[in-house]
């Protein structure tokens, strides 16, 4: 039955009285209002909740904190590395020369680079499908200095529940030393990343001696405050914001992700439903699932998800959720792997299937991306040759009644020591070529030769004809290189 809705006028007074006959009413219905809104709709600009990570320790902690240090070693330990007596890590950008270790790269070699990046995503790609964003939580920079910078707020304010507290109070001198030695070990963190950094792209043992003499050139000095300032806002203050926010990868994981992809997750059928009980308590008389509702999941969450509401484009599967539920399930006597790595088709009953088109079509193209990348690596000649013909003047006739074409060649050494070459050429029977016996050329060096080539009127075939100029080395047998150029001749009448 349908009834129409009948509007009167209420006046203010009327209004008044209506809420000051019952408030809780009133205060019921704002606070139901509020949760809805705040369960459908998040507002844009949402001023960001501060998280109070909580470290725990449990086995793939340990194997973070092996990855962790593995990366921060290599990183840190890398420009100190030397090869030959020089920097076995250098990315010399003014003479245009990428050294490492045994091997020298050139502009020439970018294409080197785009197949790597290219290889790269795909890896990434690969491993994601497989196992999630495993990279993220294990071995991704900001999850890594964000792990040491949480470590030494830990050292310098306390475990998390201090650190809460500490910031609820009023500024007194303790709250002001620990907060201050919290923020100069940060900025010497800092720091150190910047300088080693740096270091890549200039000999570090100069940069050293440059900073500590207070000489350090402007633009070195510009990217040491800039990767200073930038580690220190982006590991000490935005952590999760640069994950959440900032890094497209969290957007686009999604379409790699499918029913067989390895994730962190919570069995709701045997957590569920979830509530505090007495260790001593009959949980299947209580009918309660095995979940206690401690919130330690959510504590130890780099990001602040709680992992029980499902995936979640925030989570890194850094796995801290699965070592603290399993603590906990032992502290309660409960089985371990309430929280752990599975897949959606194990969740729901199924088989895992680990060969599956998607991965299989990743697999086959890094494959062949990273053979085809590694044939042109390893035969891939550290020399460049490239040959420019004298165009003024096509042609000319010698003394001896010989017709001579001129050339210059530029001879490039592209490994880290001497090298010797021999010049030949080769394309027309009785060719004479005038050139050095000999090429000396240091490392890196570019050389420029001029060379002539001359040939008899009566050997001449056509006025045009394809030859081709050699160069190789004498220290090093098959560094190798040849290129085409031409020889030209009048026309026979």
């Amino acid at each position: 039955m349908n009834k129409k809705l009948e509007i009167k006028d209420i006046s203010p007074t009327e209004v008044s009285s209506a809420k000051l006959f019952n408030p809780s009413q009133d205060i019921a219905a704002k606070t139901a209002r509020a949760q809805n809104k705040s369960a459908h709709q998040q507002d844009l600009y949402q001023a960001r909740e501060k998280i109070y990570r909580k470290l725990v320790s449990g086995t793939f902690q340990r194997i973070r904190e092996v990855t962790i240090w593995l990366t921060l070693s290599v990183y840190f330990l890398g420009p100190w590395l030397t090869w030959n007596g020089r920097q076995a890590l250098l990315f010399d950008l003014p003479e245009r020369k990428f050294y490492i270790f045994g091997f020298t790269f050139w502009p020439q070699d970018f294409v080197l680079l785009s197949w790597l990046l290219i290889i790269s995503a795909f890896t990434l790609f690969f491993v994601t499908a497989l196992a999630g964003r495993v990279y993220c939580g294990y071995a991704c920079p900001q999850t890594v200095w964000t792990h040491v910078f949480v470590w030494i707020e830990k050292f310098t304010e306390g475990d998390r529940n201090k650190r809460i507290k500490l910031d609820a109070q009023e500024l007194t001198a303790n709250k002001f030393l620990r907060k201050s030695l919290k923020h100069c070990l940060w900025l010497i963190v800092a720091f150190a990343t910047a300088f080693t950094f740096v270091g890549y792209f200039q000999p570090i043992k100069e940069l050293t001696l440059d900073v500590l003499y207070i000489e350090v050139h402007g633009w070195a000095l510009f990217w040491l405050g800039f990767f200073t300032l930038a580690t220190y806002g982006n590991a000490g203050w935005m952590r999760e914001q640069v994950c959440m926010y900032m890094c497209p990868y969290a957007r686009f994981q999604s379409a790699m992700f499918d029913k067989d992809t390895l994730i962190v997750t919570y069995d709701e059928k045997r957590g569920e439903p979830r509530g505090k009980r007495k260790k001593s308590e009959d949980i299947k008389a209580s009918g309660k699932g095995d979940c206690i509702n401690c919130q330690l999941c959510v504590q130890v969450c780099p990001t602040g998800i709680d992992i029980r509401n499902g995936l979640q484009y925030e989570c890194i599967t850094c796995a801290a959720c699965i070592d603290a539920c399993d603590m906990m399930m032992d502290q309660v006597g409960y089985d371990r792997g309430l929280i752990r790595y599975s897949t959606e088709h194990a969740m729901e009953g199924g088989k895992t299937h680990i060969l599956r088109p998607r991965l299989i079509g990743y697999g086959l193209f890094l494959l062949v991306m990273m053979s085809a990348f590694s044939y042109v690596f390893l035969t891939r000649v550290p020399l460049e040759l490239d040959i420019i013909r004298d165009r003024n003047q096509l042609y000319r006739e010698t003394s001896t009644g010989l017709i001579e074409n001129t050339y210059t060649l530029k001879i490039m050494n592209m490994t880290q020591s001497e090298n010797h070459y021999v010049i030949t050429m080769n394309g027309v029977e009785g060719l004479d070529l005038n050139a050095p016996d000999t090429i000396r050329a240091l490392p890196g060096e570019l050389v420029v030769v001029p060379v002539s080539a001359a040939l008899a009127p009566e050997d001449i075939e056509k006025p045009n004809t394809t030859v081709t100029f050699s160069v190789e080395s004498t220290v090093y047998p098959g560094q190798r290189v040849v290129q085409e150029s031409r020889f030209i001749a009048p026309l026979k009448l």
